[in-house]
């Protein structure tokens, strides 16, 4: 286990507790970083684990199962199995998991304070995810796939790569992998902590379960009071929670190839543009309906529509012909035609973004809890979304409170749209955004510092800080 020493780093925490009312109170205070906490003990976690464990001579068939129908990398698909060709870097290692490409690219900012001092070991759980974030993420950044959390491939993925802390991005409670760096002395953090509204229900009866995952963590960071009493309630240890702003307010705008841009804003001059971003099932019916109604006005008008899940392609295509649509397909090497144009790719949003002046935000008009606002003020298009925005309710409460967002349902969908052609209305939209956005807190340098002090404890308990203090240091 690491011992108790003051870090070299310390960290602004803000204490919570909970008022009268329920409400979660911030008060600024500077700790350093403490051990990690005493487990508590699950009758659920002991059955988990022992299931698991009896499932595991099925984990190399179900993974070639897998891998025979396109659903993993062919030249990396073992490394779910722990099984790694890389060497473990020399020097302090933090491993940071971010299952997904929204929670990859939310923590990049964070990755550029990290590796000029320490190694990065980066895990996702899909091969989207690990493929783009290979492309984007800096120098000295080794990206991975997380193990199944079985006993031997967690057992060898923490033998090999040995990191000194441990980084879980959000909302990702895998318990072997929890309880195994727990066990061996890794301090684990919970950063950006995002509990959906569902998650919550469904972890409402398995109170004991989140009570003993989440107080193995040594630090927990929320992004906003919702987040912070969700943690709470499921079992975190109050003291042990910081409320940080939201990590995506510290991103970067998204990727935008200029050449293509321009290509496409040429085969487009004269047309009305708007954008319906990550929409899911159901919400693609509807954004064509709004844009039927738009068009009785502009009839040139264009809805550039982009899924969440550019696999439901051609049934979404299909949907829209039978309506009567005219699409045009961008992984079909089609320029913007007819009346829809379906950008069916992953990786483009900044594109789109930039593209359209106006952009509804999906998940938003189905029970999903909606997607980042932060990205379509980054790109200065105006953000309409839907009510059910769980997810960022927080986020969209201060922008509709400052009119830098609207919320629409499905029947003002459409008049709201109309209303946005207005270049000043539009415009103080976007001014607006940028501004709430602006006097957002900087989740980044408080995360950073919390990575750096949880670092130079492990790193101080060891004469280099190259491994882990626990069972597997050397």
């Amino acid at each position: 286990m690491y011992t108790k020493k003051t870090a070299a780093f310390n960290r602004h925490k803000i204490g919570l507790g909970l008022a009268e009312n329920g409400s979660v109170i911030k008060a600024m205070t500077v700790a350093p970083f403490t051990n990690p906490p005493r487990a508590p003990i699950s009758l659920a976690l002991w059955v988990y684990l022992s299931l698991t464990a009896l499932l595991s001579p099925l984990a190399n068939p179900l993974l070639r199962r897998r891998l025979s129908i396109g659903k993993e990398d062919s030249t990396r698909w073992r490394e779910k199995l722990g099984e790694t060709n890389l060497a473990r870097p020399d020097g302090p290692l933090v491993w940071l998991h971010a299952v997904s490409v929204g929670e990859g690219l939310s923590v990049l900012p964070l990755l550029t304070r990290i590796t000029p001092h320490a190694h990065v070991l980066l895990t996702c759980t899909t091969v989207t995810s690990a493929r783009l974030m290979a492309e984007r993420v800096p120098k000295n950044v080794t990206v991975q796939f997380l193990p199944l959390d079985l006993p031997n491939p967690v057992r060898r993925f923490l033998h090999h790569w040995q990191p000194n802390v441990a980084v879980m991005v959000e909302s990702e409670f895998w318990p072997r992998l929890i309880c195994e760096t727990h066990r061996h002395g890794i301090p684990l953090l919970l950063i950006n902590t995002r509990i959906s509204d569902t998650s919550m229900a469904r972890w409402a009866h398995l109170r004991g379960l989140s009570r003993t995952l989440l107080r193995r963590f040594s630090a927990l960071t929320a992004p906003n009071q919702s987040a912070a009493t969700k943690l709470i309630t499921l079992g975190a240890d109050p003291s042990r929670v910081t409320i940080t702003g939201s990590l995506k307010r510290s991103a970067n705008r998204l990727p935008v190839d200029t050449a293509e841009l321009e290509r496409l804003r040429q085969a487009t001059i004269g047309r009305t543009l708007w954008l319906a971003a990550s929409t899911h099932p159901g919400e693609e019916t509807l954004m064509a309906a709004a844009h039927r109604q738009l068009r009785e006005t502009l009839p040139n008008a264009l809805l550039i529509l982009a899924p969440r899940h550019p696999n439901r392609a051609a049934t979404i295509k299909a949907d829209l012909k039978a309506a009567g649509h005219t699409v045009s397909q961008r992984t079909k090497g089609e320029l913007p035609a007819g009346d829809i144009y379906l950008a069916d790719t992953l990786g483009e949003l900044g594109l789109w973004f930039d593209l359209c002046s106006v952009s509804f935000i999906g998940g938003s008009l189905v029970p999903v809890g909606g997607h980042n606002a932060y990205e379509p003020a980054l790109h200065g298009s105006a953000i309409l979304h839907g009510p059910m925005v769980g997810n960022f309710s927080d986020l969209y409460a201060r922008l509709d409170t400052s009119k830098a967002a609207e919320c629409v349902t499905a029947e003002s969908l459409a008049p709201a749209l109309l209303r946005l052609q207005n270049p000043k209305i539009r415009e103080t939209m976007v001014r607006s955004a940028t501004q709430a956005l602006a006097a957002e807190d900087d989740a980044t340098t408080y995360t950073a510092a919390l990575i750096f002090s949880a670092l130079s404890t492990t790193a101080a308990s060891n004469d280099d800080g190259s491994r882990a203090t626990g069972p597997y240091a050397p």
